[in-house]
């Protein structure tokens, strides 16, 4: 151990007993993997920005935890941002951040990488940053640096952080990892400079170096372009994608305390045939690919033995579009009944096969169960492309309550495009309904409860086109609802439509946002995902300093040939499709579900060499020549 890793050992000894769970801050966790750090050639370290109880059970930190630790050149270490208590006793300590596994700064590895699920993240990471005693803006960083790296669906437009990230991955990281490891170890090799070491990743498919961008903006203040600034550099970052899913992981970090999910999450299938036109995953998560019944159960088997675990959860955007589901739950059922698992089937179907699904397997009616009809009216089912008759809710509830579950889940989403007061109303009157459905069943046994999120207009969807609603209009379709679903066995939760101003402004800005959020950060705001913690204020101030209108990137209406700051990022799938789609919400006409039946959304032409590659997978989209 260096001197700076015995520091910090000793210094924990003394903190840890004064803040609350320490068990967050010193690993030893079942499956870590502790790799002798002179041995190996090149070091990593992951970073969850947020509290170790949220990073723990996140399932892409787990998967390129396990790939990059089966390497025997390369070692992969983890670390979480501290909670308040803890981070002040680091300031008084003069600790760095640190990874969990060997207690080594952060600063002394050679690659951090992030993952940024949400956006509301921003302000962590420049709180783990400066933790971390690491320059925040790239610019500013030298050869003994690390690589800043960021991934994950917010990385679909990078230009807000651009400034302080190095390399952002666009799309799957699984095979994509490895080559950036290689390639920053022959940098290494080379004794390339920073500089050269960056060129050398934007040459990998699917990384994208902002540093190597430039923007150019109208005098509208609209995107003109974002351009290379050197020959050779691609005009657009086209994502990657895995042709045939990994093996999943089976050796998920156990915690030493209770974390938000103790389970193991088992990815069944990646990508939807959906096309709902408000969901981000659903598009830029195509083609669907599905592992296969035999794969799905040996890793759980191996998942079980090596961790203990007693909950599984099989997920997906869709659960029950997997085309061997039913066999899936049989053979679950056949191979581990006896364990007495708990097991989840999220994101399924408003239909009674998803009910039928769920009371196989054994243990499921410890909760609720959970639909997501999303909006109450036909016409805004056409609009938002999600065609689920109130009638066929109305049967799956009273299915759900008759089959011995106490408690349904609704969730509804309020501010949709061309959404009216009639349309909130319907959401109440729908809800209420339900309810009636199961005292008629169980009495006053039946609950229900009612989320109600807000619309966010995201990148690479058929509404990014769209505006946020207005805060007035949000204000008054929640006192709405919140007026009339309240009662006996109903409960009603709805999002803080300040903090859907700022995610809305976060997905949809362009670089000029980095002065802004570094501002927000100086000001106080970080932890902006926790209700407690958000600090709007903070971010009002920010936006001022820098007179930068927040209403430019949320209330304003697009042109439809309005160039984006995310444009020069291909998800696959194309703007012409996205158009397309944008258009018929407009009309309110339906696209179908694309199993089996091409949209031409724009993904296959790119990816069909890579299928042909690959015959064994099981590709649910048809192959266009």
């Amino acid at each position: 151990m260096t001197i700076e890793k015995t520091a910090i050992s000793m210094a924990l000894k003394k903190i840890l007993p004064t803040v609350q769970k320490p068990g967050r801050y010193f690993g030893g966790e079942l499956n870590q993997v502790r790799k002798d750090w002179d041995t190996v050639a090149t070091r990593m370290a992951l970073i969850f920005p947020d509290i170790y109880d949220i990073g723990v059970p996140n399932l892409g930190i787990m998967i390129l935890y396990e790939l990059i630790n089966s390497r025997s050149d390369a070692l992969c270490e983890r670390a979480y941002l501290p909670w308040l208590d803890m981070e002040s006793a680091m300031h008084e300590n003069h600790i760095p951040l640190y990874s969990l596994e060997s207690k080594t700064p952060l600063s002394e590895f050679d690659i951090i990488g992030f993952t940024l699920p949400y956006e509301t993240l921003y302000t962590n990471v420049l709180n783990a940053l400066d933790l971390a005693r690491i320059p925040l803006r790239s610019q500013n960083r030298s050869a003994s640096d690390p690589i800043i790296i960021a991934g994950g669906h917010a990385a679909y437009n990078p230009e807000p952080m651009a400034p302080f990230i190095d390399a952002f991955v666009i799309g799957e990281g699984e095979e994509v990892i490895h080559e950036i490891i290689d390639t920053i170890r022959n940098a290494k090799d080379q004794e390339l400079s920073r500089e050269e070491t960056l060129y050398t990743l934007q040459m990998i498919g699917g990384v994208y170096v902002p540093s190597l961008y430039s923007p150019v903006y109208n005098p509208d203040q609209t995107i003109n372009s974002i351009h290379p600034i050197k020959d050779g550099l691609p005009k657009q970052i086209t994502k990657r994608i895995c042709a045939r899913l990994p093996n999943p992981p089976t050796k998920f970090i156990v915690p030493s305390i209770d974390v938000v999910h103790n389970r193991i999450a088992m990815e069944i299938m990646r990508g939807c045939t959906r096309g709902c036109r408000f969901c981000h995953a659903g598009m830029v998560n195509r083609p669907v690919r599905e592992r296969t019944v035999e794969n799905i159960i040996s890793s759980l088997e191996r998942s079980l033995k090596n961790t203990g675990y007693e909950e599984i959860a099989l997920l997906s955007l869709s659960s029950s579009d997997y085309t061997h589901i039913q066999e899936l739950t049989e053979r679950i059922v056949e191979q581990f009944s006896e364990r007495k698992l708990t097991i989840s089937l999220p994101s399924l179907r408003i239909e009674s096969f998803s009910i039928d699904l769920m009371e196989k397997l054994k243990g499921t009616r410890q909760g609720g169960f959970t639909l997501a009809p999303e909006a109450a009216t036909d016409r805004m089912r056409n609009i938002i492309n999600k065609p689920i008759q109130a009638e066929q809710l109305l049967s799956t509830a009273r299915e759900i309550y008759s089959r011995g579950w106490q408690s349904i889940k609704l969730y509804y989403m309020i501010g949709q495009p061309g959404e009216t007061i009639e349309d909130v109303q319907a959401i109440a009157d729908l809800s209420k309904r339900v309810i009636v459905e199961g005292r008629k069943i169980i009495g006053k046994r039946a609950n229900l409860h009612v989320g109600v999120s807000t619309f966010v207009p995201k990148p690479h969807t058929p509404f990014q086109w769209a505006r946020l609603d207005p805060l007035p209009t949000v204000l008054e379709k929640q006192n709405l609802l919140k007026d009339q679903l309240r009662g006996p066995g109903m409960k009603m939760t709805w999002s803080n439509p300040r903090e859907t101003i700022l995610e809305a402004v976060l997905s949809r800005g362009d670089r000029r946002l980095a002065d802004v959020i570094e501002s927000a950060w100086k000001n106080g705001a970080k932890f902006d995902a926790w209700q407690d913690q958000f600090n709007f204020n903070a971010w009002m101030d920010a936006f001022d300093a820098h007179g930068i209108s927040i209403d430019f990137y949320t209330s304003r209406i697009r042109n439809i040939d309005e160039i984006f700051p995310w444009d020069h990022i291909n998800p696959g799938v194309s703007r012409k499709f996205l158009q397309s789609e944008y258009e018929k919400s407009l009309k309110g006409e339906l696209t179908g579900d694309c199993r089996g039946n091409c949209h031409a959304c724009g993904i296959l032409p790119e990816f069909n060499s890579l299928r042909r590659q690959n015959p064994g997978d099981l590709w649910l989209c048809p192959e266009v020549h």
